[in-house]
């Protein structure tokens, strides 16, 4: 009894310990920053500067009375967390204040994130690493998203369960906060156009009824903003289409090293087709072994994405680790992801901070260097989640069964 209790609320304890020292790693500095500080000891945030640079001080409306270079859910939640400051702390609130709330809001989303995994009967010691996860230090209260986080883990598990409506509904509210879920919008696409047993007609009406599903749920979140402020609600396109990239992706690399030097218009280009043909290879070498649970190709789908997008900051390797927990079959490989992203965070910040003279001297060949380290991982994860079987607790009862039943006919 004393050890099941232990195994149920344990993991619960150390996520609180673990949120409880991600604050603390951004909220060292105060409200404001003294020279790099925010480089130097790692306590930068996008929660202190939006405080007074997009009306978040002053209440204003995102979109309509200010410009938010995020997607529609995101920009709601950064007004109500602001709000929530302001309450809270009246008149003196601050950058610390709004800094607080979103820290407390991202640890909910990520006790929300073990709470489905516990339901959906992932091991208890994947739990514990999810509990203990690094990137929740470096980024709880670094940006947002966590919110598209905890909406793409519960896409996936209404996956899993064999509910494609309510999974696409899901993943549609998620691309409405980061663009990241909708990478999961194609597979289960895929999974209704081929499902075993139907007519091509009834396939075809599955998936276009996910695909409706899909845009009515993202469009009543994305519709009424972009009727009423249309230049501000596309502020988050605009910007992810004119941003040449950051100093950790593969784009700036090349650029940096002399490598392969690319314009804007030809590293958007670029980055896209690398990216679809990358993720097509996925799914047909995938599709022998994950056919009938196509969704746990998105792992390494959203691996590609981060290895081939123009930007990478530091803090999507948050939206990737629970998913490297759900679907990869061996641990080893995600410590040595998780060990990279902290390289490439520190590699990347110290380099902001060397600019001035006032860091460690870190160079962007130091990035090129745990940039790889991590892609390295990255790739591994990728074609180990392809080439292998899907780990037991990715399956549904009635697909493990079919499993032992066909390895039991093996034996014989």
């Amino acid at each position: 009894m004393g050890t099941s209790r232990v195994d149920r609320l344990g993991p619960y304890i150390l996520l609180a310990l673990t949120c409880a020292a991600g604050w603390l790693f951004k909220a060292h500095c105060g409200a404001t920053w003294t020279g790099d500080e925010q480089y130097l000891t790692g306590c930068y945030s996008d929660a202190l500067p939006f405080w007074g640079l997009r009306g978040v001080a002053a209440g204003q409306l995102p979109y309509v009375e200010s410009r938010i270079e995020y997607p529609v859910l995101t920009g709601a939640l950064i007004w109500l967390e602001g709000l929530a400051a302001r309450t809270l702390a009246g008149p003196r609130a601050d950058a610390a204040d709004f800094l607080l709330v979103v820290s407390i809001v991202n640890a909910a989303f990520a006790f929300a994130v073990l709470r489905m995994m516990e339901r959906a009967g992932v091991p208890l010691l994947r739990r514990w690493c999810w509990a203990a996860a690094p990137p929740l230090i470096l980024y709880l209260g670094h940006n947002w998203d966590m919110l598209a986080v905890a909406l793409a883990m519960a896409a996936i598990l209404a996956a899993r369960r064999g509910e494609p409506a309510a999974a696409a509904a899901l993943a549609a509210i998620g691309t409405a906060a980061k663009l990241f879920p909708i990478l999961l919008l194609p597979l289960l696409g895929l999974s209704a156009l081929f499902q075993r047993n139907r007519s091509w007609t009834a396939r075809f009406r599955s998936a276009g009824g996910l695909a409706l599903v899909a845009v009515v749920f993202w469009g009543a979140l994305n519709a009424p903003l972009a009727a009423r402020a249309f230049e501000n609600w596309a502020e988050f396109y605009t910007f992810s289409r004119e941003r040449s990239g950051t100093a950790a992706s593969v784009w700036e690399i090349l650029a940096v090293q002399g490598w392969w030097n690319t314009d804007l218009a030809t590293r958007n280009l670029w980055s896209f087709l690398i990216f679809a043909g990358g993720a097509g290879a996925i799914v047909a070498f995938g599709w022998p072994r994950h056919r009938d649970h196509l969704w746990a190709l998105f792992t390494p789908v959203l691996a590609w994405f981060l290895l081939t997008n123009k930007v990478y900051s530091p803090q999507f390797d948050l939206w990737l680790y629970p998913f490297l927990l759900l679907t990869s079959r061996r641990l080893w490989p995600i410590a040595w992801f998780a060990l990279g992203d902290v390289g490439a965070y520190w590699a990347e910040f110290w380099f902001f901070a060397s600019l001035g003279g006032g860091g460690p001297g870190v160079t962007q060949m130091h990035i090129a260097w745990a940039a790889a380290f991590r892609a390295a991982a990255l790739l591994w994860i990728i074609v180990d989640i392809v080439r292998g079987r899907a780990p037991d607790w990715v399956m549904t009862r009635a697909q493990q069964e079919a499993r032992n039943i066909g390895s039991a006919h093996l034996k014989r």
